[in-house]
């Protein structure tokens, strides 16, 4: 581990992966202060321009993308209440009520300030939880993946939206795309229709671009909005911006960040759950309560260091096990494989210093946020808003085209990804959710072939799937997971039943 963290420090030393991170946090804010573009369309546009660098450069620009984006989400949350990303919906509570007293100058340094500490302690843990974690990891069979793929894939489906029936429906969909190609066990091609370019299967490329990024983008071309946000409206110079002791909000970074992180490990939870999370409970704790949503900058803090502390926390099953913690983690996780890149308990034994470096390059570009979130970057990206969305979308659609066709050169993939963006568009409007569906995609694969190795290995004794304790523990975790939404269910109606009564 030292070996590697070691030889991963001074591989980052290099120019090219300076400005790989750099460069990353200068996009990622950007996209976060543009409503309506997320993380996920911008890492969705950045896996395929990434195919030709080197691994490290190409993740040193996805971590500084995925940083920058979070901080870029509160910009228009402070000046316009509107949260630029989900995962900035807390801070308008005490952002925008900032920006109405004059504060704005106060309310973005809070927010790059916090931004920047949940970061690097999310970072940090990771460093610290994740080597541990797949040593562990070392002792797991196909039956354990099987489950590990099994909780990952119903974790994400039951957890995200409101309809867990949706969100397995979606699921399987996703399985039913990965299954296209050469079965890995029997070498029989399926579902090919005929077409050699499927016979490999599905591009995870195609699969991530079609889904995330294209119906977002059909969505800014069907909203039409042809003016972008006037001068007058950002407020950044209004008033005199009131400063705050940055040293009261060091226990709110503290308690904020713990959540974050634990957040983030969990399956199918996310920024959003973690800001919302963060902001209840600096309320509970604070001494006014009351003066929270009326301007306290302690909301602020809470948002921001709890959003953004979840974000290298997600890659910690991702990392050790091969099982995203949200959507994000899912491209990052896709990006991995586009570069032969292996997550899982092997990918530290295999890839030590290209892993580690990962790992510090979330910790720098958190602390990149200090220098390049600051008031005189935050007044010229808070200039992007200007900028309508019906200029931005054909603009977005040509960078996901030019990327794509570099992968492979193909027009046929090309041909696929409008498909998948349209049949995506379809199932958001029916408010299907679309991460189960990719991850259906990504762990479909996993699944079926450690289950049908297990199988093979016992001779077809299904028990053999519960044989370890490690493999009746986590089909524990999928069986009370399923159970959640009957819980829920059953809770709606006693209070309903209470009500009614």
């Amino acid at each position: 581990m030292i070996e590697d963290l070691i030889g991963a420090g001074f591989a980052l030393m290099t120019w090219s992966n300076v400005a790989a991170m750099v460069f990353g946090t200068l996009i990622g804010i950007v996209i976060g202060a543009l409503p309506g573009l997320t993380t996920t369309i911008g890492l969705a546009i950045l896996i395929p321009l990434s195919f030709g660098l080197s691994p490290l450069v190409a993740l040193g620009l996805m971590a500084g993308l995925y940083n920058g984006s979070m901080y870029g989400g509160a910009i228009p949350a402070i000046l316009l209440n509107i949260p630029g990303t989900p995962a900035a919906i807390a801070t308008t509570f005490d952002g925008y009520p900032m920006t109405e007293q004059g504060n704005a100058a106060s309310a973005l340094r809070v927010a790059c300030f916090s931004s920047a500490v949940g970061g690097f302690s999310s970072a940090l843990a990771l460093l610290l939880l994740a080597p541990p974690l797949s040593l562990v990891t070392l002792a797991f069979g196909p039956p354990e993946y099987f489950w590990i793929a099994t909780f990952g894939l119903v974790s994400i489906a039951v957890l995200i939206g409101g309809d867990p029936i949706k969100g397995m429906i979606s699921a399987l969909l996703g399985l039913l795309i990965s299954s296209v190609g050469m079965d890995t066990v029997t070498g029989r091609i399926r579902f090919s229709f005929g077409r050699l370019e499927l016979v490999d299967g599905v591009n995870i490329v195609v699969v991530l671009i079609g889904l995330f990024a294209l119906p977002r983008v059909l969505q800014m071309a069907e909203d039409a909005v042809t003016r972008g946000v006037r001068v007058s409206d950002l407020k950044i110079g209004r008033g005199q911006s009131t400063p705050f002791p940055i040293a009261h909000l060091i226990p709110t970074w503290i308690r904020s960040s713990v959540i974050g992180i634990m957040v983030g490990i969990l399956p199918g939870a996310g920024g959003n759950i973690a800001a919302f999370l963060s902001y209840n409970e600096a309320k509970r704790s604070d001494r006014d309560p009351e003066s929270f949503g009326k301007g306290n900058p302690k909301g602020v803090a809470a948002a921001e260091a709890g959003n953004s502390s979840d974000n290298a926390a997600s890659m910690i099953p991702t990392l050790t096990l091969g099982v995203p913690g949200n959507a994000i983690a899912a491209l990052i996780m896709g990006g991995l494989l586009v570069h032969g890149l292996q997550p899982g308990p092997s990918l530290f034994r295999d890839n030590g210093e290209i892993v580690y470096g990962f790992v510090l390059q979330m910790m720098i570009t958190s602390v990149l946020l200090f220098a390049l979130g600051g008031m005189i970057a935050t007044r010229i990206f808070a200039q992007v808003l200007r900028v309508p969305q019906v200029m931005l979308a054909p603009m977005i659609v040509a960078l996901m085209c030019l990327g794509l066709y570099t992968v492979n050169n193909s027009q046929f993939e090309l041909f696929m990804m409008i498909g998948f963006g349209v049949f995506g568009y379809i199932l958001m409007r029916m408010q299907f959710p679309l991460p189960p569906l990719i991850l259906g995609v990504i762990l479909g694969g996993m699944a079926e072939q450690n289950l049908r190795t297990a199988l093979l290995i016992s001779r077809g004794d299904w028990w053999h799937l519960l044989a370890s304790p490690i493999s009746k523990t986590i089909a524990g975790l999928v069986v009370l997971v399923l159970l959640v939404p009957l819980y829920r269910h059953v809770r709606e109606r006693q209070s309903e039943a209470l009500k009614n009564g």
